[in-house]
């Protein structure tokens, strides 16, 4: 299946310039949207994952469905202000401008194997910013999952030597 033809180009958006891929169209089709989720699951399935992390809101459409598959748990990464316990935090650098992602600071436990799951890989700011946070907590990344990856950014420069998986690249 090609899901490149379920990704809609938004140009100048949120920014002039900017090029917004919008997975809305995989999403509303179940067989486009089950295939990519299947595609992560057999990626993640050799790789004794513990728990799915995924950054608001996309890795949460992303992820959740990663997670039930695979019968392990997700936890969120939100901007502050979102989370109702304790938290950690980490401020990065993405495409247009500098952003903070929170967790729960008991999200991860110490050796827990995680994979991160997101749309988008542009900047690596927000998977680098997910990778420190993940580590402070003593989890181990166990791999980075993406449905679209945007290689003039060089986002796989930003997250060095971790293993990952694309399913488009732009």
């Amino acid at each position: 299946m090609n899901l490149k033809d379920y990704i809609a180009r938004i140009d100048n958006y949120p920014e002039e310039g900017i090029v917004f891929r919008d997975i809305s169209p995989l999403m509303a089709d179940g067989n486009a949207y089950s295939y990519a989720i299947r595609d992560i699951v057999q990626y993640a399935t050799d790789k004794e994952i513990d728990m799915i992390v995924g950054p608001e809101a996309r890795g949460f459409i992303v992820g959740c469905p990663v997670a039930f598959e695979l019968g392990i748990g997700f936890a969120p990464v939100r901007k502050p202000g979102k989370l109702p316990r304790e938290v950690i935090s980490a401020t990065y650098e993405k495409e247009y401008g500098t952003d903070t992602l929170c967790m729960h600071a008991d999200a991860i436990k110490p050796g827990q194997r995680v994979l991160i799951v997101d749309d988008l890989l542009a900047t690596g700011g927000t998977v680098k910013a997910t990778i420190e946070m993940i580590e402070k907590l003593g989890g181990i990344v166990a791999g980075c999952a993406f449905l679209i990856e945007l290689d003039d950014l060089n986002g796989r420069e930003a997250i060095g030597d971790y293993d990952y998986k694309v399913l488009m690249h732009y």
